[in-house]
Parts: structure tokens; C-alpha cells; sequence
């Protein structure tokens, strides 16, 4: 659910026509949320994204102000990580800003430092509506009985194939298939192409996750880590014997792509991501790029849910009526579709998923898979995480990096990971 690149102030200006003004932005950390003396509220949101990202929602803020005239939005911005680094600063020194982007990895931590501004309440006074989600959706951001994000959007893990390279192999996925099926399907990729199979999954935390509830686990529980060392042995030893035969992509090289993808690159055939992202594939690679089903233990539990960026309010805002109305019509309000399409996921509530209708192949085949895994029934529901979980991700993928590159061994990967993340819950 992560977007990094980073933002191009050059690019930025030459959307705008020069002025950084016309994209509302503030310099960083300006101010705070006021009002003024003819009642006219201001409020500030923040997000993390790139100039696509950010020249689409202020297009929405535009629709927002001719409907709300009397509340201003002053926005912000930064690519994923810059953003947590400047919002746990502004968070510490108590000047959050009124609304911002959030995901399930960081509910609990900052509900742990009273910060998240409980919404029950506002949607109770009918400032803000819960019904007409997709799929639960309205449940995503309650953790402890306490309303702390809205879902803008929803996206699932998913197997992003070159579909040329798996055609030429003569391999094709079917719901349901094993892992077993899996390992085959990638023996005959790197045998009859020029490709891995598999750019690397185990560092992805939330693939793991879905492995692990395949097999009655999970990654976290409501207060720590679901699994133990000898499991994370187990995965990663794996790790390394898929890469040294092949079968996985050279973590040193996947490495040496990076911004793109291992796919694009052609250095693998297929990874694991959040199905929402396919667009990019697109945009970098010269080939043909498609969804493929989860892999699963038993040939029936994927162990898959459906994720979300969520918006959440500050609790120290001076205008939670006012916030509670902005995030009801960035979920609900048909022109929102339109103009975000799938930026954040597929659209959350059902005004929204029917107002946009996708006319680009790649938008076509997201929609199609989510309604794919409604229709089946495999959907499950997500474990809120612990407060500390962001700390945990960070570690698990750096770790699993390190593991592919022979800079540190499996089990002391694993004692490292555990070390970290034990400091990270508290536990």
C-alpha cells in the first residue's frame, strides 16, 4: 500500500503553469487549522504521494470547496517515507494535521499516543456516513471499538505476471492452485525462458502474512508477532535455496533496479504486490502485465483480505464536524471516482466503484480481480496491528534483503528480527 517516488518540484510547477499556489500547497509545517471572522474554517490535510497523486486530490478539494465554501483546505505532501517522518515530528509536537492519509500498520501506534481523533461520534451526529461500503469496508479502521479511518479505497495482494514470459513457459495460473504448483510453474519459467520466476517474496511482510494465515497463523496479533523463529527459518532458508537454483531472481541485481520493479527490469517473471499497483508495471515495462491468483496451502484458503488507505483526523482538531464532513465526500462522492480513479485502491463505497468505470485494460483487470475474490468468497478479515508494527515491516524487509545479498546468515536474520521487533511491541 506503499507509494515512494519521489516528488519532482519541476514537474510540479509545469503541471501547475508555475505556481505551487494553484496545487494549494503550504510550506511545511505552516500553521495550524483556524477560522476566520466571517465563520469560514480552514483545515489541513496531508498525504503521502507524488504530483499525480497530488494534482488529482486537489482537483477533488476544488469540488469540495464550491460545496463547502465556508472550509478551506490547505494541503501538504511527501513521497511514503518522508511523510511518517514529518508527521510523527508534527504528531510529538502536538500540530497533526486536521485530516491526513493513513493505513492499518499505524491505527494503533498513534491511538497509543492520543492522536487519532475517534469518528463514532461524528458519525452518529450525521456529519459522516458508514453505510454503502464495499465488502465490510466501514469495519477496516475500527480498532478497540473506536472509529480511527475511513477506507478511500481497497486493494489485495496479488501475483503481477508478465503474461508473454509465462505464455512462452506455458504456464497458467488458476484459482486455487498450490504452492507445491507454485514452485513447479517457476522450475519451467527459468527453464524455458530467460527469466526468474520470481522477483523475491520474502521480504514482502504482507505476502508472509497471507502464508501464514493459510496455515492458521498470521503475521501479528492484536499484541505481537503470530509466528516464531523456527517459522521465519523455515521461510527464509527457502528464500535462499529458491534464489542459489535460480528460480528467484538475484536479490543483488532486483537490488541494482530499484526505482523499478524486478518484472519491468526482466530480471523476473512474476512478484507479489498489492494488485492496485499494476499500473505501474505499465507505465515502466515494455511488455504485457496482468493479475494471477494468490498460491494457497490446502488449494482453497488464499488467506487474503481486502486493504485500504484510510483517512483519519487529528483528535486535536478545533473542527472535527468539519473534518468528518471532508472525509465523507472524499468516500463518497461520485466526481471523487472520477477524478482519483484507482490512485488509491478501487473506491471504497459503492457510489464511488460504480461512478468510475475504467476504460484502460490495466484499471479493467484490478476491478475484475477484487470483485473476483467477493464473488469466491475467499476474503477474510484483517488483524488491526499492533502499535509498533510500521517499526516491524521496516525491519522484515531489510533483514530479508540482507539474507538475499549473504551479508548476514538466516538464523542471524531471524534473532535479529525478533530482537527488533520484541524493542518495537513492547513484548
Amino acid at each position: 500500500m506503499r507509494m515512494a517516488r519521489r516528488v519532482d518540484r519541476r514537474a510540479m510547477l509545469k503541471i501547475t503553469g508555475g505556481s505551487v499556489a494553484a496545487l494549494g500547497l503550504t510550506a511545511a509545517g505552516c500553521g495550524g487549522s483556524g477560522g476566520s471572522g466571517d465563520g469560514t474554517v480552514t483545515l489541513r490535510y496531508s498525504w503521502w504521494g507524488a504530483d499525480d497523486r497530488a494534482k488529482r486530490i486537489n482537483e477533488t478539494i476544488e469540488l469540495f470547496e464550491k460545496k463547502y465554501p465556508k472550509i478551506k483546505i490547505k494541503t501538504d505532501f511527501q513521497p511514503y517515507p518522508d511523510f511518517w517522518k514529518k508527521f510523527n515530528t508534527q504528531a510529538s509536537g502536538g500540530n497533526p494535521p486536521d485530516v491526513f492519509q493513513n493505513a492499518i500498520g499505524f491505527l494503533r501506534k498513534y491511538d497509543a499516543k492520543n492522536v487519532l481523533l475517534d469518528l463514532h461520534q461524528q458519525a452518529k451526529a450525521g456529519h459522516l456516513r458508514l453505510d454503502g461500503f464495499r465488502a465490510g469496508l466501514e469495519k477496516f479502521g475500527e480498532v478497540d471499538g473506536k472509529l480511527l479511518g475511513v477506507p478511500v479505497g481497497s486493494n489485495s495482494m496479488a501475483l503481477v505476471i508478465d503474461k508473454h514470459i509465462y505464455t512462452k513457459a506455458g504456464v497458467k495460473p488458476e484459482p486455487g492452485w498450490t504452492w507445491d504448483e507454485f514452485d513447479a510453474a517457476l522450475k519451467k519459467i527459468r527453464d524455458k525462458t530467460d527469466r526468474a520466476g520470481d522477483s523475491g517474496m520474502h521480504g514482502v511482510m504482507y505476502m508472509y502474512d497471507l502464508y501464514l494465515r493459510q496455515n492458521g497463523k498470521a503475521f501479528f496479533t492484536e499484541k505481537g508477532l503470530g509466528f516464531t523463529e523456527a517459522d521465519l527459518t523455515d521461510w527464509w532458508t527457502k528464500a535462499e535455496r529458491d534464489t542459489k537454483s535460480g528460480i528467484v531472481a538475484p536479490t543483488k541485481k532486483v537490488v541494482q533496479a530499484k526505482p523499478k520493479s524486478a518484472v519491468t527490469a526482466e530480471l523476473a517473471a512474476g512478484e507479489f504486490t498489492w494488485d492496485n499497483f499494476t499500473n505501474r508495471y505499465s507505465a515502466e515495462g515494455k511488455s504485457e502485465y496482468g493479475l494471477a491468483p494468490i498460491p494457497t496451502t490446502d488449494g482453497k484458503k488464499t488467506g487474503q483480505y481486502l486493504g485500504s488507505l484510510m483517512l483519519s483526523a487529528s483528535k486535536r482538531t478545533k473542527h472535527p464536524k468539519e473534518v468528518a464532513q471532508f472525509i465523507d465526500f472524499m468516500v463518497h462522492d461520485p466526481e471523487v471516482a472520477k477524478i482519483m480513479g484507482y490512485d488509491r485502491g478501487v473506491p471504497a463505497t459503492t457510489a464511488q466503484f460504480e461512478a468510475f468505470e475504467p476504460t484502460d485494460p490495466v484499471a479493467k483487470e484490478i476491478a475484475a480481480y477484487e470483485e473476483s475474490l467477493v464473488a469466491s468468497g475467499v476474503l477474510e478479515p484483517i488483524t488491526p496491528h499492533p502499535a509498533g508494527a510500521d517499526v516491524c515491516e521496516t525491519a522484515f524487509m531489510r533483514l530479508a534483503e540482507e539474507v538475499g545479498l549473504g551479508t548476514r546468515s538466516v538464523d542471524e536474520a531471524v534473532k535479529q528480527f525478533f530482537t527488533e521487533s520484541k524493542t518495537a511491541l513492547g513484548s
